[in-house]
């Protein structure tokens, strides 16, 4: 998925600003997709001259904030994403998160320093449960598309917090030996 893909689907259900873009893909596919300004805004750009979307400029508000651009998808704009989203996706599995490549070095580490990192990922995908549960109801109104991916979202949530739980215990569990990293060996 593209960040311009990403962009143009979501205009889809209204115009936004580039910062609540950015939100709401934080907010609502965090469990697939991350994004920053500087992906962002250059998208956004290149959309606009590809003629893609349309940006209008606000003024600003009475407290004297700087001028907000909402953007819009233009008719060149969805017949792009229809072509886009009509053709065979990539058919790759891929989780990239910053976690799991530091979890698998643990073994270089010491067993308080992990547990420590791995309750904080406890805490942190508990919290995320937690709010994607209250979402539940909002889901129903969106879609059978949207509901399942929010759904997606909540079973993966479990998923990576019951496998943090179990982890967590074993390593709790192990011998100082049985934790500790052959540092001689050659991956291969």
């Amino acid at each position: 998925m593209s960040v311009k893909n990403a962009i143009l689907g979501l205009l889809h259900y209204k115009d936004m600003h580039g910062y609540s873009i950015k939100e709401h893909i934080e907010k609502h596919f965090g469990n697939m997709w991350t994004v920053n300004y500087g992906q962002i805004y250059p998208g956004l750009r290149s959309l606009e001259e590809e003629g893609f979307i349309a940006m209008v400029e606000l003024a600003p508000s009475e407290d004297g904030g700087p001028h907000k651009k909402l953007y819009s998808i233009t008719e060149a704009g969805r017949a792009a994403f229809q072509e886009w989203i009509e053709s065979s996706p990539e058919r790759q599995m891929f989780l990239r998160d910053p976690f799991l490549m530091r979890f698998i070095f643990f073994g270089f580490s010491d067993r308080e320093s992990a547990l420590r990192i791995i309750d904080e990922q406890i805490a942190f995908y508990r919290e995320q449960m937690e709010r994607r549960q209250k979402n539940v109801p909002r889901w129903e109104g969106y879609g059978v598309y949207v509901r399942l991916m929010a759904e997606m979202g909540l079973n993966l949530n479990k998923t990576y917090l019951d496998w943090l739980v179990n982890a967590r215990d074993e390593i709790a569990r192990c011998g100082e030996e049985e934790l500790e990293w052959r540092r001689g060996a050659v991956i291969s």
